[in-house]
């Protein structure tokens, strides 16, 4: 017997109920996911409007900053120091052209490219975007632009670029007073970004690396323009736009006599040492010189490496700049500011008369400080003193006053601390005391020590700058104005000259010393180099010893090797009645100040003050 058949019935109504059921629910998901699609469209067309549109106008238009021309330097008289001169560029546009390589052989048939020039192009190709230029030769000459023009038809994707470099016409003559300008590099950009200037700098490639380029780099660079472009989603231009031309760099002005400067260059050739020359009325510095030099327009376009390594490792050292940064033993060009210290602190009077036999000796103490004079000058006070520039005087001097109370004078002539000369590359010197010999060297300070500061020797040193920085001050009488080179800024609207900084003068207990220490620089300079000259002058020489000698030997200069010869120095100043040129002069292992600075020091005085109709000579 078969089972029986199991019989299902269907209920129609539950089964209505729950389509309808799940219906509803799809209608109203449906209807819930339009709604959110109707109100973020809302939210994107409406709300946003303006932001999406800014955006998209952002990725269709790109803005290209544009360099603005560099300012120009004048000296005091107007002559133009710093130029830009147009220059000419091979650029490639990488995309246009098929096989790099063979391009490159074919082009340097007829135009040099040196192994260096073609290494750095490979080297910069590899991070470059292929549509966009890039820069293979620079500074091409009039006959190359001229040969490749000719054949051009040959090179697809290569062109020959216009643009400005910086140019010092005057070569070495100016280059550790104007410095330089190079490529931007890794440091500059980092400096640049911690300042927030970076975006004024997109389209500049140069950037003040020494000197005054680099002091007055924010009102020489200018400000730059830009270019609005419509382009492509690649990337590639369509049109330009819009443009806002760039505001080119401020002209600047120096206190500087391109005249004066050149004397001094000219009196050094040969020689290594600085001239540095002030105008004491307001601090104006009218030449600084230092020697030996190099020629600032090979850093413009970048140096190769092996001109920089002869540079770097030259034993004259011609990248320092002497006039601020080199440290020389003032010897007797102190020895005025010594006696007014004297004066001051009644150590010495006007009359007083110390007996010299040639040597000093500290009371007790069997060594012998030898005047620089064997035999002595016999009696003699301070006129006669700085006149003779006699030793065992001022050894008495020192002794009396003491290191610390001359430390403190001298400071406020400047030794030992920043002029405030306007361009970065400066050393302070050093103006030695006894705490500063405990914490330099853990050591007492003894009276010896004290003796050769007394005649600008020992730890004493300064930097030309500070010499006649120091020398202006005794000319003024105490008067002191910070040493500086910027005599105006000229922009599109207007000349505006620089406000004179004038520091609180120094004050002496006496007034009337200024007359004596000057009186007797007078007389200095009348016995010895300007007994002739048709105006007044003042001055003090110097001899300043590289090396120690031994107590009983004899200096001679022939049996020693040159550079540790002694240095020869002077300061002077002009004319006695009114300054208005004060100088420094310092020359490096050439001897007695007085026989070979002496004349150096007359020669530019006669330059300034007997000048006639002149014109520069690049």
């Amino acid at each position: 017997m078969s089972p029986k058949k199991r019989i299902t019935m269907h209920d129609h109504a539950a089964e209505a109920s729950l389509f309808k059921r799940r219906a509803l629910f799809t209608f109203f998901c449906v209807v819930a996911l339009l709604s959110m699609l109707v109100t973020n469209l809302y939210h994107l067309q409406v709300e946003s409007y303006k932001d999406y549109a800014t955006r998209s106008n952002d990725n269709r238009i790109r803005v290209v900053p544009i360099a603005p021309s560099r300012g120009l330097i004048y000296d005091r008289n107007g002559v133009l120091l710093a130029e830009n001169q147009p220059f000419y560029s091979l650029d490639l546009v990488p995309e246009k052209i098929a096989n790099m390589s063979e391009t490159l052989d074919e082009l340097g048939k007829l135009i040099e490219i040196s192994p260096d020039e073609r290494e750095n192009f490979t080297e910069a190709l590899k991070f470059h975007r292929r549509f966009k230029p890039l820069t293979l030769k620079n500074q091409l000459t009039e006959e190359q632009v001229a040969i490749f023009s000719v054949n051009q038809h040959r090179f697809p994707g290569i062109t020959v670029e216009a643009g400005l470099k910086r140019n010092y016409p005057y070569v070495s003559q100016l280059t550790h007073v104007l410095g330089y300008v190079g490529k931007i590099n890794t440091r500059d950009r980092a400096q640049l970004e911690r300042n927030d200037q970076w975006k004024n700098y997109a389209a500049t490639k140069d950037i003040g690396k020494q000197g005054i380029e680099k002091f007055y780099e924010s009102l020489l660079h200018g400000t730059p323009g830009h270019l609005e472009e419509e382009v492509n989603n690649r990337g590639r231009t369509i049109r330009t736009l819009k443009i806002v031309p760039p505001e080119p760099g401020q002209d600047i002005y120096l206190t500087l006599d391109l005249q004066l400067q050149q004397k001094a260059v000219e009196l050094l050739q040969g020689h290594k040492g600085s001239i540095v020359a002030i105008d004491p009325r307001d601090g104006g510095i009218l030449a600084l010189v230092s020697s030996p030099s190099y020629d600032p327009n090979q850093f413009v376009q970048g140096i190769n490496r092996k001109d920089y390594s002869d540079l770097l490792n030259d034993k004259s050292r011609p990248l320092i700049n002497r006039a601020t940064q080199g440290q020389y033993a003032p010897a007797s060009t102190v020895k005025p500011i010594i006696a007014l210290l004297g004066l001051d602190e009644k150590a010495v009077t006007e009359h007083t008369r110390i007996w010299d036999p040639g040597f000093w000796q500290i009371p007790g103490v069997e060594r012998k400080y030898r005047d620089w004079k064997r035999w002595g000058h016999g009696w003699v006070n301070v006129y006669s003193a700085i006149v003779e520039s006699c030793d065992t005087y001022f050894y008495e001097l020192a002794y009396k006053i003491g290191v610390d109370p001359i430390a403190r004078f001298m400071e406020q002539f400047g030794f030992g601390q920043n002029t405030g000369v306007d361009i970065f590359e400066e050393s302070t010197g050093n103006m030695p005391s006894k705490e500063w010999k405990r914490l330099k060297y853990n050591q007492a300070w003894y009276i010896g020590d004290t003796i050769s500061v007394g005649i600008g020797q020992g730890y004493w040193t300064a930097t030309p700058l500070q010499l006649a920085s120091a020398t202006a001050i005794l000319a003024n009488n105490g008067r002191r104005f910070p040493p500086h080179l910027l005599k105006s800024i000229k922009d599109n609207t207007a000349k505006i000259d620089s406000p004179i900084n004038e520091l609180p003068p120094i004050e002496l207990k006496n007034p009337r010393n200024w007359k004596i220490i000057n009186e007797a620089m007078r007389q200095t300079a009348h016995k010895s180099r300007f007994t002739d000259a048709s105006y007044t002058a003042a001055m003090k020489t110097g001899t300043a010893q590289v090396i120690g000698v031994a107590e009983n030997t004899k200096y001679d200069a022939n049996k020693i090797a040159e550079h540790f010869r002694d240095n020869a120095l002077v300061v002077a100043y002009a004319p006695f009645e009114n300054p208005k040129i004060v100088l420094a002069v310092v020359m490096e292992n050439a001897g007695w100040g007085g026989a070979n600075a002496g004349p150096v020091a007359r020669a530019m005085l006669d330059e300034y003050m007997l000048r006639d109709t002149w014109k520069p000579t690049p």
